[in-house]
């Protein structure tokens, strides 16, 4: 199943998509968060649409897509975890996985603007696979951790680098501004997606191809990401993990490439979508 959720910015409802049609389940009453993966959400919600789905009604495609979760307790990235990645930015193969997090208030829909911080000269681009968890996870080993997976969803992990590397050093500062983590356009559950570890990602800056890689490169593959990060967090129903970004980023270019306004950004990944971003500048809220 493909989980959508569409409308204006914090009023967005909940819907699916059915052979490539987009369909309201607002009618389910829930919204698509903790609680919903926490009380097997998507088998209740399988079965409400099989008994409603002649009379679910059907979404334009003039409305907008929000992300297809509702805002997590956690977003927590994996760093340098593509082999060529780590290599383009001179980076040691990790002997663990490198762990940072992004702001939840980061988030927003697959085609939503990306804003320029203010004081941005280096904001960069990055595809990544993300995986939503389905279930409580603390301590799990590689051999059960996909159980606890829910599904799968493209994330744009957008980085101020200038922020990341000269400022402390410390990432998060780089990774957490407002627009930095565009999730969507839906959520595939688990079972839509076969291997996770096989999957393409690309994304073309201006109709260029600047990435494009395979989740083959993994370093540590989806299991060993989500036992790894259980060992020293709890991971709860809906938190979103991003698994890192092959090569192509600005960063690893000479010279460097960031992020200006006027720029569009368009990525995607084999079996969840594909996502547009116009790149504007800094505007107060």
């Amino acid at each position: 199943m493909k989980l959508i959720r569409y409308g204006a910015i914090g009023k967005e409802k909940t819907g699916v998509i059915i052979d490539d049609k987009k369909y309201d389940t607002s009618a389910f009453g829930e919204d698509y968060d903790e609680n919903f993966f926490e009380s097997d959400g998507i088998k209740r919600l399988t079965d409400f649409v099989e008994k409603h789905k002649t009379n679910l009604t059907e979404i334009s495609d003039g409305e907008r897509l929000g992300s297809p979760i509702a805002r997590p307790s956690k977003l927590v990235c994996i760093g340098l975890n593509y082999a060529k990645h780590a290599k383009e930015t001179n980076a040691q193969i990790p002997q663990e996985p490198i762990i940072f997090f992004k702001s939840t208030t980061a988030i927003v829909g697959p085609n939503d603007n990306i804003m320029l911080p203010k004081g941005s000269v280096k904001t960069d681009w990055e595809v990544e696979l993300a995986l939503v968890i389905g279930k409580k996870a603390s301590y799990v080993s590689k051999e059960e951790a996909l159980n606890y997976v829910a599904g799968y969803v493209l994330h744009n992990d957008i980085s101020e680098r200038a922020f990341q590397i000269e400022r402390g050093g410390q990432w998060t500062k780089g990774k957490g501004c407002d627009t930095f983590a565009p999730l969507g356009p839906w959520l595939a559950t688990a079972d839509e997606i076969e291997d996770p570890n096989n999957l393409r990602l690309w994304l073309k800056l201006n109709g260029k191809i600047m990435q494009d890689g395979n989740t083959d490169d993994f370093i540590f593959d989806i299991a060993h990401v989500v036992s790894y990060l259980s060992e020293f967090m709890t991971l709860l129903p809906g938190d979103v993990i991003s698994t890192g970004t092959p090569n192509g980023v600005g960063l690893g270019f000479n010279p460097q490439i960031y992020l200006k306004e006027g720029d569009v950004v368009e990525l995607g990944i084999d079996g969840l979508g594909t996502a547009k971003q116009n790149v504007v500048a800094y505007a107060k809220n």
